[in-house]
């Protein structure tokens, strides 16, 4: 009996230290702006809590939808995704805490936190500050792997290469642009006794469609049923929907849409009945 209870606490130790090591792995946690049991959003202020509860103990942790930082923007698997399941029975309020990495597989889960309070918003709360008590013990700190923080260090160093070298094309061909519509000045000659005129002939493309470059780039980050375009702030720019052709996306909150071209996306959209276009650099 008492090798069983010893082989017990043993293989207790052992996962608790396994899933302190899996957790240490991620920067981290994305809380939901609803879980699927309840009706609405945030209800009895319980995503709220939760996000309040990681961040006591110690977890970065962002709400979903938020702004991503940079390094999470180009790399989703540093963040894990949280979620609750509802256990709850006719008398207890039960609630387990639920960790899933990027590739939907599940790096940790709670104690059940349970309570007989009868009233919904205060047996959620207490229910899931009782789990929550499962990660006290856990001591989680941040551990990014060395050979990843150089990889990162490195590609940041080349994107900003790039992206300089991307903007000073640009550059130079607005330069271009601008040098093809160039006043041009024509004197007409006088005629009888009238003083001479000049007239003023702007010169303008044979275009129906207006072309405005764009210097940003843009970076896709995968949601549902399309991705948003994030800047290096990062700031959402456009999020788009996926349609049934490959390379063409609506654009959502805009009478537009954007489809690749050769190598470059374009963005095509009409203001005050003018159909014009912008090209986009995006990294997927």
């Amino acid at each position: 009996m008492k090798i069983k209870c010893f082989v017990l606490v043993l293989l207790g130790i052992i996962s608790s230290a396994f899933s302190q090591t899996n957790l240490n792995d991620y920067k981290y946690v994305i809380v939901p702006k609803k879980y699927d049991f309840l009706k609405e959003e945030n209800q009895y202020q319980i995503n709220s809590l939760a996000k309040f509860l990681f961040q006591k103990y110690g977890f970065e942790t962002l709400m979903e939808g938020d702004d991503y930082p940079l390094d999470l923007a180009k790399d989703r698997c540093l963040a894990l995704k949280s979620n609750l399941i509802n256990d709850s029975g006719l008398f207890k309020t039960k609630l387990k805490i639920v960790l899933k990495a990027c590739n939907d597989k599940i790096v940790y889960e709670s104690q059940l936190g349970e309570t007989r309070e009868k009233e919904y918003d205060k047996a959620y709360n207490l229910a899931l500050r009782e789990a929550f008590k499962s990660l006290e013990t856990l001591n989680y700190k941040y551990e990014p792997k060395e050979t990843i923080a150089i990889v990162e260090e490195q590609a940041v160093a080349t994107e900003k290469n790039e992206t300089a070298q991307e903007i000073q094309k640009l550059k130079q061909e607005i330069e271009a642009l601008k040098q093809e519509k160039i006043v041009e000045v024509i004197t007409i000659e006088p005629v009888k006794e009238e003083p001479a005129k000049a007239e003023v002939i702007t010169e303008t493309p044979n275009e129906e469609i207006n072309m405005e470059p764009v210097l940003n780039v843009l970076y896709a980050q995968q949601i549902e049923n399309g991705f948003q375009l994030v800047d290096s702030t990062p700031k959402v720019v456009y999020k788009i929907k996926k349609t049934g052709l490959d390379n063409v996306y609506l654009v959502e909150n805009m009478n537009a849409t954007l489809y690749k071209k050769g190598d470059q996306w374009i963005l095509e959209y009409y203001e005050n009945s003018t159909l014009k276009q912008k090209a986009l650099t995006i990294k997927f």
